[in-house]
């Protein structure tokens, strides 16, 4: 299906157009920052199934004021926050990626989804980030969002998000 309508002409009444919209334009995105808050390739698949799927049932709750991406973003950052603060999360994940870390294996979710050797420095140093400059390096770099978008994206002022930026960056240099 080629080129989809601009998400400001969507036609929100039909469903299954806008959510094959938001898988396909979408999707890697969703992967990608589900994959930067949790660190496992799987887990990240899991989130993208349950946002796509929260999407779909909520799709009369999007207002237009905000465009499509930062609507579909908010969501996954959200459901994200929300399988860190679960006890499973917290408590099995840890014991399994202590696992993991005993049988390391060359082709770990990090290496497979970043691809190019060049760029694994960088995107592992970016993975070590804390979380709150891990988002706003992935989001304004990756995501191309303007430092207002990601402002509204994440419920936090403007002067926050550069803050994040900025020592995120300082971060980064030191890492090199």
């Amino acid at each position: 299906m080629g080129n989809k309508e601009p998400t400001n002409y969507l036609d929100l009444t039909n469903r299954e157009a806008v959510l094959e919209t938001i898988m396909d334009e979408y999707g890697d995105s969703v992967i990608w920052l589900a994959f930067s808050y949790l660190k496992d390739k799987d887990k990240a698949e899991d989130i993208a199934q349950e946002v796509f799927i929260i999407c779909y049932t909520k799709l009369d709750t999007f207002n237009m004021e905000s465009s499509l991406k930062s609507w579909v973003l908010t969501i996954t950052a959200n459901k994200c926050k929300d399988v860190l603060k679960s006890w499973a999360y917290r408590n099995i994940t840890f014991a399994q990626s202590l696992l993991s870390t005993f049988k390391h294996s060359a082709s770990e979710p990090d290496m497979v989804l970043i691809g190019s050797e060049e760029n694994n420095e960088l995107a592992l140093n970016i993975l070590k980030l804390p979380t709150k400059y891990r988002e706003v390096i992935f989001l304004h770099y990756f995501e191309d969002l303007k430092v207002q978008e990601i402002s509204e994206l994440l419920s936090i002022n403007e002067n926050s998000v550069k803050t994040r930026l900025r020592r995120a960056r300082i971060l980064l240099k030191e890492m090199y």
